[in-house]
């Protein structure tokens, strides 16, 4: 079964599709303001902690990701999802009326909700889509939204900053606030059969006891928080891998840039791939590849830094998407929002304390002896317990994966 025939089939999915399509809009809006509103802070406060709090503001919410995820198991998942949309469209343009520093509150607030949305409506539809989509096409699906977002990734960013400079925030706000109105209206023609939800419905820590009860679905968190703990140590590095290349800072938005285009082609193959592999497999080969490319960027050599950015950016999704569709496929449909959810924190939250390990560290140490480090940390560590799990999965069938 080759790829581009697996893709042209999750693409002839009506639901699949328009999922895509919503990824895509409602991507691209998310993309342009996450860049927009730190510029933004930053020009009408002079502050580089106010503007670094934006991100924050949009990321904290995952922290509560296994309570806000049960609200996408008690609740109808498809006019959740509707609803979150047209709650964003409608809050977004309440920062027209931000124009002083004495407003910057209201920015922090509406990102703080938006992150909240995010979480619940990432958790629906991870939960709406295993029900809507053929779960032999799950692994091709992720793989494509993977590629989807970090697509619009690549464009976004620099659209809003143009959209910025001419007219200024509010401007960039009521574009994300449209792509928000358009992705309710994509979900609102999705047809899925949903069964009905209640306040009965169990403990928010039901989700997590999902996860860690089930030995695939276990390994594949636990590699996916480590996977991401190693990338922020990695990309902490940044600026000193830029330095020691003698190019400028900004330097460091071209490996970006390749980083993202390597992750692309990875969301093309995700789904063949594990299909032969197995989640398990998959994820290890993926985070082998992240491992060796992260020692190699210690090299100064600017040709071996952005063949390692795609290769990091190519392998880091793998065990992303590995997680992501094992949850869909072995959590139960009432479980499943909240199992999503939590799997997320679990899986991202590692990401800040390894940013901030790196930024310690790259001082003290050097980037150098931290990258050779971390590359035969995640190679003796992570990658072999996913092998060694894969291995005894393939004697015991009890536990393999479906994939």
């Amino acid at each position: 079964m080759t790829t581009s025939w697996t893709v042209s089939r999750v693409l002839r999915d009506r639901n699949a599709r328009l999922y895509l399509t919503g990824v895509v809009v409602s991507g691209f809006g998310t993309s342009a303001l996450w860049l927009a509103s730190g510029v933004w802070v930053k020009d009408l406060t002079g502050s580089d902690g106010l503007a670094a709090l934006c991100l924050l503001a949009m990321w904290a919410p995952t922290l509560a990701g296994p309570v806000l995820g049960t609200l996408a198991d008690r609740v109808r998942r498809r006019p959740l999802l509707i609803g979150g949309s047209l709650l964003l469209a409608a809050l977004l343009p309440v920062l027209v009326w931000v124009d002083s520093a004495a407003d910057v509150w209201l920015v922090l607030a509406v990102l703080l909700v938006y992150g909240a949305t995010g979480v619940v409506h990432d958790a629906a539809e991870s939960a709406l889509v295993a029900a809507a989509v053929d779960p032999a096409l799950l692994g091709d699906f992720n793989g494509l939204r993977m590629t989807a977002g970090e697509g619009t990734k690549l464009l976004a960013p620099l659209a809003g900053a143009g959209l910025y400079t001419v007219y200024g925030g509010p401007a960039v706000a009521l574009l994300d606030a449209g792509t928000f109105v358009l992705a309710a209206l994509l979900y609102a023609r999705l047809r899925v059969a949903e069964a009905r939800t209640g306040p009965r419905t169990p403990a928010t820590a039901e989700g997590a006891r999902a996860l860690w009860r089930h030995p695939l679905l276990r390994s594949l968190v636990v590699a996916g928080g480590a996977a991401m703990f190693f990338a922020g140590v990695s990309g902490a590095q940044v600026y000193a891998v830029v330095d020691a290349l003698g190019r400028p800072a900004s330097y460091a938005g071209v490996l970006a840039a390749v980083q993202g285009a390597g992750s692309v082609l990875a969301g093309l193959v995700s789904g063949a791939a594990l299909r032969r592999l197995g989640e398990r497999r998959f994820a290890a080969h993926g985070m082998a590849l992240t491992a060796v490319a992260a020692a190699l960027r210690a090299v100064p050599d600017e040709a071996v830094a952005l063949t390692c950015s795609a290769a990091i950016g190519a392998g880091l999704p793998c065990v992303l998407i590995a997680a992501l569709t094992a949850v869909q496929r072995e959590v139960p449909g009432p479980l499943l929002g909240r199992a999503v959810a939590t799997a997320n924190t679990l899986v991202f939250a590692p990401n800040v304390a390894g940013l901030a390990l790196g930024a310690a560290l790259v001082g003290p140490v050097g980037h150098r002896p931290v990258l050779l480090a971390l590359g035969a940390a995640q190679l003796a560590g992570p990658v072999q317990r996913l092998l060694r799990a894969s291995r005894t999965a393939a004697r015991s069938p009890s536990d393999a994966s479906p994939a």
